[in-house]
C-alpha cells in the first residue's frame, strides 16, 4: 500500500496532537484511558470479525471467539449469573447491550409494559421505540434512583400487563443505583407472575462487584440480564460492551444461518474481533485483584474531590460509593476544558481510575478561580 501524501499525512499528524491534548484534559465522560494493548498492535493487520452466536463455530475463522467466550465466562461468574444457564457477547457498547436485555425482554413478554426512570440513559428511549415497546417514565428521588413508591404505583395501575424493568445501575448524571432486590420485592408484592428485569450497569457494573455492602445489582439479586460497557472502567481504545442473559431466553430468538455456518443469536451480524481481545487482555493482566483495585483507587479519589471541591466552597456530592461528583455547572470556560457534561444546572467530574488527586487538584483550582471572577464581575455590576 502507498504512503499518504504529505498534505494528508499532515491531515492525521494535527489529528493525533489534537487528539492528544484534549485526552489530557477530560474529566466529565467515564472513558478509562490508562490502557496500553502494544502487545495485540499485530492483529490490528487481520479483518477479525466474530460472526455470529460466540459459542458456536462458525466457517468464517479469523476472529477472537475463544477469547470472547472466556470473557464472557468471567463476567457472568462476577454477576453471579447461574451456574448453568448464561450466555452473552461483546457488544458495541451499553446501549447495544440494553437493546439486547429489551428484545430478550419482549420476545420472553410481547404485550408487556416497560418502567424505566427518568434518569435513564437517553439511548433507552429510542430502543423501546425500535421495539414497539409501550413504556411508562417512573419519577426520581433526588439523588437520581428510582422512586419506588412511584414505581409500585404505576405497575399496581397496570396488574393485567407483564413488566419490564429497566434498572439503572449507576445513573449518566449521578450514577445512582437502582436497587434490583426492592424491585423484585414490588413485583412480589403486587403478584406480578410475568416479569423480566434488565440492568443498565455501563459503567459501575464491574466494580460494584467489590463494594462491600455489595449493591443489589445482579442476578442473584434477581436480573434477568446485564449490560456493561468495556471502554469505561476496564478500558478499551474503541467503544465496546458485554451482554449477560440467561442462555434458557436467548435460545427463544436463536436461529440456524447455513451461510456463516453459526447461529443468529446476536444484534448484528458481523461483530468486532478485536473487541474481545482487548478485554480478554485486561482481565487476564488485572486479574479480581487487579479489578478490585482499580476500584478502590476510583473510590478513593472521588472522595478526595468531594472533600476538595466542599473545601473550596463549592456544593459538591456524590452517592455511596460512587465515583462520579456531581456540583453546581461551573462556567462555560470550565466545561469546556475539562469536557464537562451538564443537565439541568448540575455538572460532574467522574474519577476514572486514570485520574489522579493532581488533576482534582488543577480542576479544583481553575474552579475557584472561575468562581473569583464571576465575584469580582457582580461586584462592579453592583458598583455601577
Amino acid at each position: 500500500m502507498q504512503k499518504l501524501k504529505p498534505d494528508y499525512q499532515k491531515v492525521l499528524d494535527d489529528l493525533l496532537k489534537d487528539i492528544k491534548k484534549h485526552s489530557n484534559s477530560f474529566l466529565g465522560y467515564p472513558v478509562s484511558k490508562d490502557f496500553n494493548f502494544e502487545d495485540l498492535s499485530e492483529f490490528l493487520n487481520y479483518p477479525m470479525n466474530n460472526l455470529g452466536d460466540p459459542f458456536v463455530g462458525s466457517t468464517y475463522q479469523v476472529g477472537s471467539r475463544n477469547q470472547e467466550t472466556e470473557v464472557i465466562a468471567f463476567f457472568a461468574d462476577l454477576f453471579r449469573a447461574p451456574i448453568d444457564n448464561f450466555w452473552g457477547y461483546v457488544t458495541n457498547g451499553g446501549s447495544e447491550g440494553n437493546l439486547y436485555g429489551l428484545y430478550l425482554a419482549r420476545e420472553l413478554h410481547p404485550k408487556a409494559m416497560v418502567y424505566y426512570s427518568e434518569a435513564t440513559h437517553y439511548s433507552v428511549h429510542k430502543n423501546l421505540h425500535l421495539l414497539g415497546l409501550q413504556s411508562i417514565v417512573i419519577k426520581t428521588q433526588d439523588n437520581g434512583e428510582i422512586d419506588y413508591d412511584d414505581l409500585r404505583l404505576n405497575i399496581g395501575m397496570n396488574r393485567h400487563l407483564p413488566a419490564i424493568i429497566m434498572a439503572n445501575i449507576g445513573t449518566t448524571m449521578t450514577e445512582a443505583r437502582d436497587d434490583i432486590y426492592q424491585i423484585r420485592s414490588i413485583l412480589k408484592n403486587l403478584a406480578i407472575q410475568k416479569f423480566y428485569i434488565h440492568a443498565d450497569a455501563a459503567l459501575s457494573g464491574v466494580y460494584s462487584a467489590f463494594i462491600k455492602p455489595r449493591p443489589a445489582f445482579d442476578f442473584a439479586d434477581g436480573a434477568d440480564s446485564i449490560a456493561i460497557s468495556g471502554h469505561k472502567f476496564l478500558g478499551s481504545p474503541m467503544p465496546c460492551g458485554v451482554v449477560i442473559v440467561k442462555r434458557s431466553n436467548k435460545d427463544r430468538i436463536a436461529r440456524t444461518i447455513s451461510y456463516i455456518g453459526s447461529m443468529d443469536t446476536t444484534i448484528t451480524g458481523s461483530r468486532n474481533g478485536h473487541t474481545p481481545l482487548f478485554l480478554w487482555y485486561s482481565i487476564k493482566t488485572l486479574g479480581i485483584e487487579g479489578l478490585k483495585s482499580r476500584a478502590m483507587q476510583s473510590l478513593m479519589v472521588a472522595e478526595y474531590a468531594t472533600n476538595k471541591l466542599m473545601a473550596a466552597g463549592i456544593d459538591a456530592w456524590r452517592n455511596p460509593h460512587a465515583i462520579t461528583v456531581n456540583f453546581p455547572s461551573p462556567p462555560l470556560s470550565i466545561c469546556q476544558k475539562w469536557q464537562l457534561a451538564s443537565e439541568d444546572s448540575l455538572a460532574h467530574i467522574i474519577c476514572m481510575p486514570n485520574v489522579s488527586t493532581d488533576q482534582i487538584d488543577q480542576f479544583v483550582l481553575d474552579m475557584k478561580e472561575a468562581n473569583r471572577e464571576i465575584t469580582m464581575h457582580s461586584a462592579q455590576l453592583q458598583t455601577y
